[in-house]
Order: structure tokens, then C-alpha cells, then sequence
């Protein structure tokens, strides 16, 4: 049962990481093709080579990210704990895709593990040692901070950045940044790579611990290959409906703004990577930092309706997926 159980984890882990690749891939391409810097076709090629490079160089962050998290009980209970969290992870993940808006992948599954630890002490089998405090920490602290940060400077970088392309033309200014757009573009992609990669790299990792076939602290080599390659896979298939919003429905952008938006994400997302240790969400830095470049206009030009949905929405993901977890773990306990 423990070998089933692990091939299970192992199985949903991969959709996961596809799904992660194939939702957050709007993050990098949304505004390069909406400002049409890049195609649709060399975008997410670009996005897919990027991601993956970023998931392969996650590997020396992911022992940091893991000591954060929690202690997973050995055997069945927790791969069952860690099964219930992905599936629901993931059809939350589903959902909110075919409603065309973004969140969050790691508040998703670091909620939904919250959940079926609480289902699991609610049954009186061992939870997950830990994750409350993951919970606050990793997940509610950064989805009410990291949004305005990443707000407020993309708001803020429009300005130096006006003023260095005063004396050049329009069209000049938007060849230029279009250019541009394509390294920030790519930057983007890899400070995905580096942050989610380390997502499903551990929880892969606590699976094998949890069935005996590893001992803490190792790495094997197929591990992260398998994550940055499911990401990758899964970003090469795009995500359009959310690329849709990022780039059409929150505000008009230009080129400008557009490099702007993108510059300030990509550096969030390394100083939480590699400076902080801190696992913050590309959709919510991308998303933030194009309202804020876009606020900074002459013309009003961001949708609030479209944004209150946004923003409700990933208010939502931690309820809606702490209560997928519980489900799914009280649904797989006689497994236990």
C-alpha cells in the first residue's frame, strides 16, 4: 500500500507541477505578446527554456525552503496528507484557470496541506508538525504584503523610467522597451522557475522520506529534473485564458510600462528566492506590479472590477483549499 500510495503522490505531484507550468506561463508572456514584443510561439518558448533553467538552479534553495515548512508523520498518513493536498491544490488550480483568473500554486497547496492536517487530527491521526505556522508565514503574510510592494514600486519605477526616455520619441521608446521586454520577459520566467520549482521538488522529496525510500536531507538527481521538466512541459502549452486577463483585462499598458511591470516582478521574485528564503507567488508580484505601472497614466486605465475579482479570488484560495484538503483526506482515510 505505502509503494501505491507514493506512486499516487508521485503521479499528482507531476500534474501539479503541469499545471503550475501551464496557468503561471501568463505571467512571463502575457504582456510581451499583448505589447507584441514577442509572438505567442517565441514567448513561450522563451518562458519554457527560462523555467526551466530557473527550476534546475532552484536545487541549493529548496533544503532552506523545506526546514520552513513542516514534518511530514512516516508512512501511509502522510502520504496521504500530501495526496489529498495536491489533488486539491489542483482542482482548485483548474477552476480558477477556467475562470480565467490568477493565483496563487503555492498558497493553493501550502493551504490544502493545512486542511487535510486538520482533517487528519480531527480523525486522531498525526498532522503535519509545523504547518500552522507555514501557514501564517508562508502564505498569509506574503499574500497581504507582497501585492502592495510589488504595487507601489511598479507604480513608482514608471517614474525614473519616464524620465529616462524623455527626449526620445514614442515610437523610439516603445522599439526599445518591446526589445527589452523580451530579457525581462525571460526574467520573469526564471525567478518562476526558482520560486515554484522548489514547490514540488520538496514535496516530492517529504513523499520519499515519508515512505522510507530516502533519508532527510538527501537529493536524488531525478528529482529536480522532474520537476523543471513538468514545468516546463506545462508552460510550453500556455495558459491563455489567464494571459488574456494579465494583458487585456486589468488596464491598457504600453510597452513601457509593460518592461516596467515585468523588471519589478523578476526582482521580487529573486530577493524572496534568494535573499529571503521566502516563497512568493508570480502571479500575485506579475499581477501587482502591471496594476501599478498601469496606475501610473495620464488616462484612467485599470479595470477595478476585474481586479476586485482578482483580488477576491485569492482571498479565496486559501478557504476554498484548506477545505479540499480536509476532504480529500477524510475521503482517502480508510486507505490509512
Amino acid at each position: 500500500m505505502v509503494a501505491a500510495l507514493l506512486s499516487a503522490v508521485i503521479v499528482t505531484a507531476a500534474i501539479f507541477a503541469f499545471l503550475n507550468g501551464f496557468r503561471d506561463a501568463s505571467s512571463a508572456v502575457a504582456l510581451s505578446v499583448r505589447t507584441r514584443a514577442l509572438t505567442p510561439a517565441a514567448a513561450l518558448l522563451l518562458a519554457g527554456l527560462f523555467n526551466c533553467v530557473g527550476a534546475l538552479a532552484s536545487v541549493p534553495l529548496t533544503a532552506v525552503f523545506a526546514e520552513k515548512l513542516f514534518t511530514v508523520p512516516p508512512g501511509r498518513n502522510g502520504l496521504i496528507l500530501l495526496l489529498a493536498a495536491l489533488v486539491g491544490a489542483s482542482l482548485w488550480g483548474v477552476y480558477l484557470w477556467w475562470r480565467g483568473f490568477p493565483s496563487s500554486s503555492t498558497h493553493a497547496l501550502i493551504s490544502a496541506l493545512v486542511g487535510a492536517s486538520l482533517g487528519s487530527t480531527i480523525m486522531g491521526h498525526p498532522p503535519l508538525e509545523g504547518i500552522n505556522n507555514t501557514m501564517l508565514v508562508l502564505v498569509l503574510l506574503p499574500l497581504l504584503v507582497s501585492p502592495v510592494v510589488a504595487f507601489v514600486l511598479g507604480f513608482a519605477a514608471v517614474y525614473p523610467t519616464s524620465w529616462a526616455a524623455r527626449n526620445s520619441a514614442p515610437n523610439l521608446v516603445n522599439k526599445r522597451t518591446r526589445q527589452l521586454q523580451s530579457v525581462a520577459g525571460a526574467a520573469v520566467a526564471f525567478g518562476h522557475g526558482l520560486q515554484d520549482g522548489q514547490r514540488t521538488t520538496a514535496v516530492v522529496l517529504f513523499a520519499l522520506i515519508a515512505a522510507g525510500t530516502i533519508g532527510a536531507g538527501e537529493m536524488p538527481l531525478w528529482v529536480p529534473i522532474f520537476t523543471a521538466g513538468l514545468l516546463t512541459l506545462g508552460t510550453l502549452f500556455g495558459g491563455w485564458r489567464i494571459s488574456y486577463t494579465l494583458g487585456h483585462r486589468i488596464v491598457r499598458i504600453d510597452p513601457m510600462r509593460g518592461f516596467v511591470a515585468q523588471m519589478v516582478a523578476a526582482g521580487l521574485l529573486f530577493i524572496g528566492a534568494i535573499g529571503l528564503h521566502m516563497p512568493l507567488s508570480t502571479t500575485h508580484t506579475v499581477t501587482a506590479a502591471i496594476a501599478g505601472a498601469g496606475a501610473n497614466q495620464r488616462f484612467a486605465a485599470t479595470n477595478g472590477r476585474v481586479l476586485t475579482k482578482i483580488a477576491g479570488a485569492w482571498i479565496a484560495t486559501p478557504i476554498a483549499c484548506m477545505s479540499l484538503g480536509a476532504l480529500f483526506v477524510l475521503a482517502l482515510s480508510p486507505l490509512s
